[in-house]
């Protein structure tokens, strides 16, 4: 186990709020570079304005994760000119429980200690052997938190309920790739939200794409728009919806409102087989007898079906190649136009076109 964990955990970090208000960078370990140091004191709330406490964050910056633990220290005979602190951890692999269960000891630990010394050990065993244990602070085993299980972690009965036929706009924009943002006051809801999406696309199993937690900070929009295909970004600044420039379908989710852009409306125009998609979706959704996972199961074997019509209108014209799609072959089945026109799109999210 100790092997995988090496090469997954990048560095430990460790932010304070002091009596006079000023949040700063106290220590981290190995090392934690001046852009992402600046990036991770904005996420942590120790600066913010609004004096909004949020205990657990996480997002991706330039493909690491960060994950960010923020406690008020009360009574504390350790830490007594600290009023707040963030356990920030950085890793490459998405998994928030897990995370947020080491952080969180991580957290008992410094309450206690007041010194990053007594963290470090803890990090360096869970780097080096998966595990660390203590009586008074908790016991963490990474090998406990699988990352299949991260991927099932959110609620799509949650979505469906929300957005009912509507869901299939965001089925059909991850299936073709497209960029999506989300937009809602309470970062909360964002990442509860944005983290189930993916989901709706399990053939893929791609969390990468996720980027859950964004400023409008100019380099963070820069390391956005540089993200090569779709991604799934979230934010809490409403000035997000004027800026088309990002997305291609625009969620807010605080008003449960879907837009989709101009620039993809006719990628994504829906037809028959994008009701019978909604149908699909919403009624397994609403089966109370069906667990979140056997919904993403139903909305699966449906895109498996749509993916071998769609490997069956492909031809090989060479050994080493990958199939690609005939367009002859597509015509000719006479599929409702909007049909055709989504397995052509498709095909190019698949990268199974000839240029």
């Amino acid at each position: 186990m100790a092997e995988p964990e090496a090469q997954l955990l990048l560095a430990v970090g460790l932010i304070e709020k002091d009596t006079n208000g000023d949040a700063l960078w106290v220590w981290c370990y190995p090392s934690v570079t001046a852009e992402l140091r600046s990036l991770l004191l904005r996420k942590c709330c120790l600066t913010d304005e609004n004096k909004l406490l949020h205990t657990f964050v996480f997002g991706q910056y330039k493909r690491s994760w960060f994950y960010i633990t923020t406690v008020e220290v009360q009574e504390s005979p350790a830490l007594k000119k600290v009023t707040h602190f963030s356990i920030v951890l950085t890793a490459k692999d998405f998994n928030p429980e897990k995370y947020a269960a080491f952080t969180r000891i991580l957290c008992r630990i410094y309450l206690k200690h007041g010194s990053p010394v007594k963290m470090m050990e803890s990090y360096i065993a869970v780097l080096t052997k998966g595990i660390c244990q203590s009586e008074e602070n908790g016991s963490f085993l990474s090998k406990d938190f699988d990352a299949r299980k991260a991927y099932l972690a959110g609620s799509i009965k949650d979505i469906v309920s929300q957005f009912g036929m509507e869901t299939v706009i965001l089925y059909t924009a991850l299936m073709l790739k497209k960029r999506i943002v989300v937009y809602h006051p309470r970062i909360e809801a964002i990442q509860e939200f944005t983290r189930t999406l993916p989901a709706l696309v399990w053939h893929r199993q791609d969390w990468s794409i996720l980027h859950s937690y964004v400023h409008l900070n100019e380099e963070e929009v820069e390391a956005l728009k540089a993200c090569t295909g779709s991604y799934i970004a979230g934010f809490t600044d409403s000035e997000v919806n004027s800026r088309p420039d990002l997305y291609d379908v625009y969620v807010n989710l605080a008003d449960s409102e879907i837009t989709i852009s101009p620039v993809v409306k006719e990628a994504m125009t829906m037809g028959k087989l994008h009701k019978e998609i909604g149908q699909l979706i919403v009624q397994s959704a609403e089966d109370p007898d069906k667990s979140d996972s056997q919904v993403i199961k139903d909305i699966s074997l449906k895109t498996k079906e749509i993916l071998t019509t769609l490997a069956s209108l492909t031809e090989v014209s060479d050994v080493n190649e990958k199939p690609t799609l005939n367009s002859e072959t597509l015509k000719q089945k006479r599929f409702p136009p909007a049909t055709e026109n989504f397995l052509f799109h498709l095909a190019a999210a698949e990268q199974m076109l000839k240029l």
